[in-house]
């Protein structure tokens, strides 16, 4: 299992293989010298220096002979503090923006608790899963990852959730993203990745986006990527609210239990109204209408006493299950599918407060993935070993002091004691005259290390040759891309060659595109052929040879959001367009069938105000039509008077509002007045399909509702 690839032949060939049959043999960018250094994800082990390229060296010229590996204590061991390859090149990039993360810039957070829901003793000695229905505090910060602050929320991209839980014996952070792999392996090629993802260099474009030619160039050439590449790719990547979206750990850790007995475990965030995306259009128009509108909808739903709740749950396995595992655990690329080992609920989570002031929580909070509590423990994961490295340098560059556990944002809500003194901004310092250990001043002395409280690591044995290497069981890039993609429902991979096809419309060089394509036939045949005909590539390119072949993975359910749908409509948003003359009595039915569902109605007229209904009542508007559009909202009504239909279908905003709508597939109810918009934008009776209702009394409005938590109306997508 342990054996490092050899995959010298393996590069040869790609290097020599043409990109697409019949291309002049001059063109294939395979055989380019220029991308020789495309790594595949694998070790290498070229022998020869390129003639066509500069040696690669460090800041104080040392020449690089691994780009690509971190170096380690055998090939799947720990990584050794001696890797100053690795620590410059992710200490100079920590460095590279201030005063905002480089990553994970645009974020937003609230504060809540944690419950436990029984003791888990039994598995880990962490404080705070020893007693059913102790709360902890925790602090949330939700984000996107490539874009800067000011970027939109509904890019698409992969969300951050990083958990603090401030327990009572320390903080632990749990640092994660809303996906459960990433693209890389090894923590030493991060900065690559983001280089590639970020706004190209010269020219400071495009933000927040991925379709461009840096990105797909380096996927391309790292097919550890592709796994990652199926989520993002994926209606993952836009989800319509950070309370609908899950999270994970993304790693595999450590529960330690009193006597350093060890159990692996992969944590996971569920969320309690289910999953829900959006679609690629409606993600276009929502970034045009409200480039806010995550932080908007978790703001609102807290303010209105309706929190983001998730339930927390492990996969747990020990050293056999690892052992036959057809992949290897430490691999942050590879996922273990639900069906295989169940998710086990353990406690709940739930965000009922918002920041009193953005700066000094959301800004200024710190995770590091190597904040751990007593009872949690690490792996030797590559990539996780790295991310312990960098966190912690890049909140020292980022808020200017080693004294950032100051902040209260920051500060642990258990007692401290420790010798660490001054520094930039040092608000606590420690008090008498001993700030050293051991000492012999006694009980004047100051704190002491306690062997049986005290954090201990699993005492895992470790041994074996300095390398720079990939293991050979992190060399299947391929099988779970591949299961990800035929555990999707058919409209969700339709999504998929759609985003692709997009993302790569964007890419200049035809080579790059090809390049995708040919990795793509290693994940499905008709994956790659819809996405080389949505090109128009005529000819598939010859197939990217893998370093090990795929394999054909049993389907995951669990995987797909449309085939997990939450069946319920508890925490949307119904936009209702209404104008002077509204039926009060099927406002007052929507309204009241709403509040019994938990989901929340908003009006949508011409004014702000001023507007009354059939009744006389003076109408609450939410928002005006022109600034609320249909794609913020997650079904829509249309009571109109006759008037005020013939008033609406002269606005192009009222057309546009319920032809989105219907494009978008979502549940849609009118009365009598509101088929005559419906008519104005091209919706005649005959397009009016099973997603419509007609509200001509109370119980046309609880059957609408009821449609309603389907979410969307699959149906009435073409093919």
């Amino acid at each position: 299992m342990t054996k490092p690839i050899d995959t010298k032949a393996t590069n040869e060939a790609r290097r020599s293989k043409p990109t697409s049959k019949g291309s002049p043999p001059n063109t294939s960018d395979l055989a380019d010298p220029e991308f020789r250094q495309g790594s595949g994800g694998e070790t290498h082990q070229f022998s020869e220096a390129d003639p066509d390229h500069q040696p690669l060296t460090t800041r104080n010229g040392v020449t690089i002979a691994d780009n690509q590996n971190t170096l380690t204590a055998g090939d799947r061991g720990p990584q050794l503090l001696e890797d100053f390859v690795m620590r410059e090149k992710v200490f100079h990039f920590d460095h590279e923006r201030i005063p905002e993360r480089v990553v994970h810039a645009r974020g937003f957070g609230a504060r809540g608790f944690f419950e436990t829901y029984e003791s888990l003793a039994d598995i880990t000695c962490a404080d705070l899963f020893q007693r059913a229905g102790e709360k902890t505090e925790v602090f949330v910060r939700f984000s996107t990852v490539a874009g800067n602050k000011g970027s939109g929320d509904l890019a698409r991209d992969v969300r951050g959730f990083a958990t603090k839980f401030y327990t009572k014996t320390g903080n632990w952070d749990l640092v994660g993203n809303n996906i459960p792999v990433f693209f890389i392996q090894d923590a030493i090629k991060f900065p690559d990745l983001i280089h590639a993802a970020k706004p190209e260099p010269d020219r400071g474009f495009p933000q927040a986006q991925t379709a461009h030619d840096n990105f797909w160039d380096f996927i391309s050439l790292m097919p550890e990527s592709m796994h990652m590449v199926m989520w993002i790719m994926s209606d993952r990547a836009i989800p319509r609210s950070f309370r609908f979206m899950e999270g994970f750990g993304v790693h595999t850790f450590r529960f330690v239990d009193a006597k350093l007995n060890s159990t692996f475990v992969k944590f996971h965030w569920k969320p309690k109204y289910g999953l829900q995306s959006v679609l690629w259009d409606e993600a276009v128009k929502i970034n045009g209408a409200d480039p806010d509108f995550h932080r908007r909808d978790l703001w609102n739903a807290i303010q209105s006493g309706a929190p983001a709740e998730f339930e927390l749950g492990v996969q747990l396995f020990d050293d056999a299950f690892a052992d036959k595992f057809e992949f290897d655990v430490l691999d942050a690329t590879k996922l273990i599918p639900e069906e295989l080992i169940p998710v086990r609920p353990i406690g709940r989570m739930v965000l009922d407060q918002t920041v009193d002031n953005f700066f000094a929580e959301t800004e200024q909070v710190a995770f590091c993935t190597q904040n751990v509590v007593p009872g949690i423990d690490f792996t030797d994961d590559p990539l996780l070993q790295g991310r312990n490295f960098s966190y912690l340098d890049t909140q020292l560059k980022r808020l200017g002091s080693p004294n950032f556990t100051h902040l209260p944002v920051n500060a642990p809500r258990c007692p401290i004691a420790h010798f660490q003194q001054d520094g930039h901004m040092a608000f606590v310092n420690p008090k008498g005259r001993a700030n050293y250990e051991p000492n012999s001043w006694g009980a004047q002395g100051g704190p002491r290390e306690d062997p049986s409280r005290g954090f201990k690591s699993f005492p895992e044995p470790v041994s074996g040759t300095k390398r720079r290497v990939r293991p050979e069981s992190f060399a299947d890039h391929y099988s779970q891309a591949r299961q990800f993609y035929r555990s999707q429902a058919p409209i969700e991979q339709q999504h998929m060659v759609d985003a692709m096809v997009f993302e790569l419309s964007k890419v200049d060089r035809s080579a790059i595109r090809e390049r995708v394509v040919a990795s793509l036939l290693n994940v499905d045949e008709q994956l790659a052929a819809k996405v080389a005909e949505g090109l128009g590539i005529t000819d598939l390119p010859e197939r990217l040879p893998p370093a090990l072949e795929p394999r054909d993975l049993p389907n995951s359910p669990a995987l797909s959001i449309v085939n997990n749908g939450p069946q319920k409509f508890t925490g949307r948003r119904i936009g209702v367009l209404v104008d002077a003359g509204s039926d009060a009595q099927i406002l007052a039915a929507l309204r009241q069938e709403a509040d019994a569902e938990g989901a929340t109605l908003a009006l949508v007229g011409p004014t702000r105000e001023g507007i009354r209904d059939s009744a006389g009542d003076l109408l609450e508007i939410a928002e005006k039509l022109e600034g609320g559009p249909s794609v913020l909202f997650d079904a829509v009504a249309i009571v109109l008077s006759p008037a005020g239909a013939g008033r609406m279908a002269a606005k192009f905003a009222a057309r546009s509002f319920v032809a989105d709508a219907h494009h978008h597939l979502k549940f849609i109810a009118h009365d009598a007045g509101g088929s005559g918009l419906l008519d104005a934008a091209g919706i005649d009776v005959a397009k009016r399909d099973a997603g419509y209702s007609v509200l001509d009394d109370d119980a046309s409005a609880a059957a609408f509702i009821a449609a309603c938590r389907a979410l969307r109306h699959w149906a009435r997508k073409p093919g």
